[in-house]
């Protein structure tokens, strides 16, 4: 790995082109491919921008979704392999991209001494020699792509519902899939059974005669047993984890898939004990699938492990690099103010630059119904309480990707479009309520809002690519992390905050990741108590009394962990105690 960071998946076109800004200077990214119009039209202006002739892939084609996503790949791919090209023919002058590839790296890099040494040798000849050495360093970073697993829509044709391989999902497995791309495919969300057990007869991820993979699968996970029981699936059927992304459950950019309570330090603990383990029960499960198809592996394949979710110091990134013996560390949300590796417009990026901290808050506005980290000054919450000041609430539902609903018809609905929303109210106005009971139901019912639309928008602003009057209000997701990133940065600079060779911090004193994680805990099972104070039961009552239990064990662990922070900053591990101490009285004052 050339770097011990990379930038995970961020939206629909926050990271959509990231490989394109990054990979040629080690930095590897994820790109979601959920969103195939998204897709082809990046395709379109990306074939411009490098001359390459460009053939649309249109609706009415066979298998299109797949067809556009794997083109799109290709032509990542291609440029990104150009780019390397071009790099390796640079003089190693001051300002050269090939000069800036080496200075980006991390100071543990092993090409690094030789980079150095490069630069103050005077004799013509060894420079020459350790340039010549250092190109054989020169690596793009991974292009990988992510599906969310339940995020899979049937689809019709011709009001005739086409097979499950033609389902969202399972038609942007078969796009990377058949991609020329050698890197990975993250799954998040969630086990999808269906989309399992078709990634199984894909060959491309199977090992080779070498037992290595030409595509990969990593599992974004928020926890140990969720790894285990969905690395166990797969390995029954052949199918190898290379990697296991651990994510904080709130922490996080995005959705928030909350645990029960368990921490992030804690979960890293067990990923740490159980390591070897781990790799030798799936091991034992995968061998004897492929004994069955009568080929001989002798030894498990590698597994890395990665972790992610509010990390926002080089003293943090490292702790978790050694402490927990993790191979790398995810940060997503800062990206976002790098336009040199994102892709946010303009006025969005302006709002983030000045959002204060309860501008980021944790929402209900997906229409998956799953907590969703939004923002308050994006134009697409400022175009949905519009449309309700309007007596218009929801959105029209174009692409369809989140359709889940089926109250009001056969056919699945999605809960954000303006015809759920209408019904629902409808249905909520023949009801006896208070007027308190009554707007409480109607802010949840209008709070959900068109992601598929908001999420794509950036890009369509940002490269002047939108249709003829549609709308580009802008959603963003980033996580609570981002509010300590105050401006625009340039690449080198977050590289170097990142590497502690820089902070670009004005306010030293940011708590410690974990402690800001534990406080997010604690406001969500405080929400969860109040919003359900008047229809507890004996299963809401348990619940919360499990969560609970769970924080408290979290706490006595950092309360352990505070003798192994040696990295993190004497001001910083200093307050840990009394933040504990703070938060647990905060959850002995939550009464059910």
């Amino acid at each position: 790995m050339t770097h011990t960071f990379h930038i995970p998946v961020l939206g629909l076109a926050f990271s959509i082109d990231s490989a394109l800004k990054v990979a040629q200077y080690g930095i590897s990214s994820v790109m979601s491919i959920v969103d195939d119009e998204l897709i082809e039209r990046m395709r379109r202006y990306y074939c411009g921008q490098y001359q390459i002739s460009y053939r649309p892939i249109a609706k009415t084609e066979d298998d299109y979704r797949a067809k556009r996503i794997t083109a799109y790949l290709n032509l990542v791919q291609f440029v990104v392999n150009r780019q390397i090209e071009a790099l390796k023919r640079q003089p190693f002058t001051e300002n050269s991209e090939l000069t800036k590839y080496f200075q980006l790296l991390p100071d543990s890099h092993p090409s690094k001494p030789i980079y150095h040494a490069m630069e103050i040798e005077s004799n013509r000849a060894i420079k020459t020699e350790l340039q010549d050495l250092l190109i054989n360093y020169l690596k793009a970073g991974d292009i990988d792509v992510n599906i969310m697993s339940k995020v899979d829509k049937m689809n019709y044709q011709d009001s005739n519902l086409l097979d499950q391989r033609y389902s969202d999902a399972s038609a942007a497995l078969r796009g990377f899939a058949n991609s020329t791309l050698h890197s990975s495919l993250i799954l998040s969300a969630g086990m999808n059974p269906h989309l399992y057990a078709y990634l199984a007869e894909l060959p491309g991820f199977f090992p080779n005669s070498e037992g290595l993979f030409d595509k990969k699968i990593v599992l974004k996970v928020s926890d140990f047993r969720s790894a285990l029981i969905q690395a166990k699936y797969l390995a029954k059927r052949g199918v190898w984890v290379s990697e296991f992304r651990i994510e904080s459950g709130l922490n996080c950019g995005g959705h928030a898939f909350a645990t029960d309570g368990f921490l992030l330090g804690p979960i890293l603990q067990e990923f740490k004990e159980k390591k070897e383990s781990l790799k030798t029960e799936l091991f034992e499960i995968y061998h004897e699938y492929w004994t069955s198809q009568e080929r001989s592996l002798t030894t498990p394949p590698i597994i890395k492990y990665t972790v992610q979710g509010g990390v926002g110091t080089a003293s943090e990134h490292q702790f978790l690099l050694d402490y927990y013996g993790f191979d790398a560390v995810g940060w997503g949300s800062p990206f976002l103010m790098v336009p040199e590796a994102t892709t946010v417009d303009q006025e969005t990026l302006k709002a983030l630059e000045t959002a204060k901290q309860e501008d980021f808050y944790c929402s209900g506005a997906s229409p998956l119904g799953i907590p969703f980290n939004n923002f308050r000054q994006s134009g697409a919450e400022h175009l949905r309480l519009e449309r309700i000041k309007k007596g218009r609430p929801g959105s029209p539902c174009k692409k369809e990707y989140l359709i889940s609903n089926t109250e009001f018809s056969d056919k699945p609905i999605c809960t954000a479009s303006r015809v759920y929303q209408h019904q629902k109210i409808q249905e909520l106005q023949k009801q006896n309520l208070s007027v308190a009971e009554y707007d409480k139901a109607f802010d949840a019912i209008t709070e959900k809002t068109c992601l598929c639309e908001g999420l794509a928008a950036p890009a369509y602003l940002k490269y002047n690519i939108q249709n003829s009057k549609e709308q580009t209000a802008v959603s963003i997701c980033p996580g609570p992390n981002l509010v300590w990133f105050k401006k625009q940065y340039s690449l080198r600079e977050m590289i170097d905050h990142i590497y502690g060779r820089i902070s670009v911090f004005e306010n030293e004193n940011r708590p410690f990741v974990m402690i800001n994680e534990l406080n997010l805990y604690i406001d969500h099972i405080q929400k969860y108590v109040t919003d359900n104070k008047n229809i507890m039961n004996d299963k809401k009552i348990k619940y919360v009394a499990k969560f609970k239990a769970q924080l408290q064990a979290g706490i006595a662990y950092y309360n352990e962990l505070t003798q192994h922070l040696s990295l993190i900053p004497h001001n910083i591990s200093t307050a840990i105690p009394r933040q504990l101490e703070l938060a647990s009285l905060r959850l002995k004052d939550i009464h059910m």
